[in-house]
């Protein structure tokens, strides 16, 4: 099997280089790009396994690269980090509802970089796993063939949509999701559930779920993850 190959977007000449240096030195095969346009070119002739994407870019700026990338059947499968400023949280936002995987604020510490790209990497790569396989997070038990959870061995009695909420937590873990990517990945056709009810669900989940209730972080300006134990 070849080397990951990275391909690190942002218009900064220095934090191409660092991002580069660190994420070549962890055996990554690493391609840079200082514009958008520059950036879609690269994706398009040698598809990469993941995107280092800034998101304030001159031209096609990061959001605009991510919604290209994401819809075009020749990249949508393509991992996305994003690489954002300080109060740019409707910004992240965006860039999570249109697919992408992750985010860093700047500045960032270029080991914290790279534990996201492996921690993405890694995900992507479980993401085969069986839908209805059950998940363990530490001492949280999800059977969703069952439709139980079990918190330190202990039964816990949710409701359809709060066992939704938490299964689609559960098996992406680390991963931040805003309220619309809840409310998608909650509803059915017996669930009700809107972005304004997702904080209402996530209160009454925690304390559901007593000592693990913590488990569920919220993200500032963004949304909900459940915490990578």
């Amino acid at each position: 099997m070849g080397k990951e190959r990275m391909l690190v977007v942002d218009d900064e000449e220095d934090i191409l280089e660092l991002v580069g240096y660190n994420l070549r030195k962890e055996g990554y095969e690493v391609e840079c790009a200082d514009t958008g346009e520059k950036a879609l070119s690269a994706a398009r002739s040698r598809v990469p396994d993941l995107v280092v994407l800034d998101l304030m870019l001159p031209g096609a700026d990061g959001l605009e690269v991510c919604r290209i990338l994401k819809n075009d059947p020749a990249t949508s499968h393509v991992a996305i980090v994003m690489l954002t400023a300080k109060g740019e949280e409707a910004d992240v936002v965006a860039g999570l509802e249109l697919g992408a995987d992750d985010y860093v604020t700047k500045p960032f510490s270029p080991r914290v970089l790279v534990a996201r790209v492996r921690a993405v990497l890694r995900r992507r790569s479980a993401e085969v796993t069986d839908e209805k396989s059950p998940i363990k997070v530490g001492e949280l038990h999800i059977h969703p063939g069952r439709h139980e959870v079990l918190v330190l061995g202990e039964p816990v009695d949710l409701t359809l949509t709060e066992f939704r909420i938490l299964h689609f937590l559960a098996r992406r873990p680390g991963w931040v999701f805003t309220r619309y990517q809840l409310v998608d990945g909650a509803r059915g056709p017996d669930a009700i559930v809107t972005d304004r009810s997702v904080d209402v669900h996530m209160v009454s989940l925690r304390r559901k779920l007593g000592d693990l209730g913590n488990l569920i972080e919220t993200v500032r300006g963004v949304g909900y993850r459940l915490r990578d134990e």
